[in-house]
Parts: structure tokens; sequence; C-alpha cells
């Protein structure tokens, strides 16, 4: 898959880590949707809204908080990869996008944002853990959620490269770009298993590329970042299945 005028591509290899990420990057990270819930909360004590409008910020509240569940669920796994095996199987990521896309349609319809897959007319198989990767891709696609541009679509799409023995899977947002040397920065500080701040989006603390990076590790896998003018491409790459597919 060749690259447009003005884009750029980086990779990263970042070791596993027994210990902790920053307790600062996690209180960053998890900031913005306790903050928005706390919000709404207060609107809804209020007592002086529309019935609709109560109902919609109840769904919003419920919706952040299991994103930011996803997030402390994914820093205890992470903490964890070193002591546990995963097993790694066949997976078809067709099936495992489109069930992310219904999972996440609520939420990003709370957002004024749409979400959805690139259909392929060939399925593909790869090697993967089924959780793992399922949770690298709900993490580019919330990633993706709090940049895109308003009533923008964020899509998830199915790549196969070198002659089918590589699987890419991507999320593309259309939100700020990342200046390259930006990208060279999160390199080399993701190999130091550090969160690293993404300065050309400031809410971000870069935990969501550290928890990802760690887990495409224990599946042999690695992520990247496609540099858009419009946005970025998040990406993992695994190896292909050999086992024929029965679909």
């Amino acid at each position: 898959m060749g690259l447009a005028p003005g884009e750029h591509e980086q990779f990263y290899n970042g070791p596993l880590n027994d210990g902790l990420p920053s307790i600062v990057a996690a209180a960053h990270e998890l900031k913005s949707p306790l903050a928005l819930v706390r919000q709404l909360s207060l609107m809804l004590e209020t007592g002086d809204l529309p019935l609709a409008d109560q109902k919609r910020m109840l769904r919003q509240i419920s919706l952040t908080s299991e994103r930011a569940l996803r997030l402390t669920s994914d820093l205890t796994r992470s903490v964890r990869l070193s002591d546990a095996l995963f097993k790694l199987e066949p997976i078809n990521p067709q099936q495992l996008c489109e069930d992310i896309v219904r999972e996440l349609a609520p939420l990003f319809t709370a957002h004024n944002r749409d979400v959805k897959l690139v259909s392929r007319k060939h399925h593909l198989l790869l090697v993967a853990n089924r959780d793992l990767l399922r949770r690298i891709i709900m993490n580019f696609s919330d990633n993706a959620l709090h940049y895109t541009e308003n009533d923008s679509a964020v899509e998830i799409k199915i790549v196969s490269l070198k002659s089918g023995n590589i699987i890419r899977l991507c999320v593309r947002d259309y939100g700020p770009a990342l200046p390259i040397d930006t990208l060279k920065s999160l390199q080399g500080k993701l190999a130091n298993c550090a969160p690293t701040p993404v300065h050309a989006r400031p809410q971000s603390s870069g935990l969501g590329l550290y928890i990802s990076s760690q887990f495409a590790d224990a599946m042999n896998g690695r992520i990247g970042v496609t540099q858009h003018r419009d946005g970025a491409t998040f990406y993992i790459d695994l190896q292909a299945s050999q086992q024929l597919s029965l679909l």
C-alpha cells in the first residue's frame, strides 16, 4: 500500500515492561471522560431538562464510563503480560472488526461521529490473540473518536501486504496532523517503555499507544502510524495465517 505525497510512516517496537506506566499519564488519560461524566451529572441534578435530554445524557454517561473502564482494564492487562501466556490462533479480522463497529457505534453517534468498516470482497485470516487484538483496535478507535472532526467517519480497514504474508488492520481518523519529528520522538520513547505525549494532540498522553505496543509485541506484531495532511492512520501488522479459510 503506497503512501500519498506528504504522508509519512513510523513503526513502534516497544519491549514489554513489568512495571506500571506513569501514574501521571494514566491520570491524564482518565481526566477527560471523568470530567465529562461530572459535567453531565451536574446538569442532570438541576432537574430542569426535558425528558429526552435527560435520557440522552444518561446514555452518554454510560458510554463514556465504559470507555474509561476499557482503559483501566487495558492497564491491568498490560502489567500482567509477562506473567501470562496468550493463545495465538487463526482469526478472521473482518468478523472481529464488524463486532467492534457494532459495539462502538452508539458511542460515536453520541459524539456526532460515525465509525465504519471498509469491507473486503475476500476474507483474510491472521494469527493473533483475539482479546488483545480487539483491545488494540478499540484503543485506536477511541483515540480516533477523540480527535476526528465533527460529523466525520472513522474508517477501519483491513489490508494484505507483502504478497499476503502480512495483514494490516488500520484505523483512520480525520483530525490534527502529526508532525514527522513527533513520530520519530514517539518511536524512541516507546522503545524505552514510556508513555509519550502526542504534542500535536495535546489531550493525549500517549498511554494508548504504549499499551497497544505491548499487546502487539505479545502477538509478534508491531504497531505504527501513517501521517496524513488531514489526520492519521494507526495500524497493527500481524502475520497472515496459512490455514485456509472455510468461509
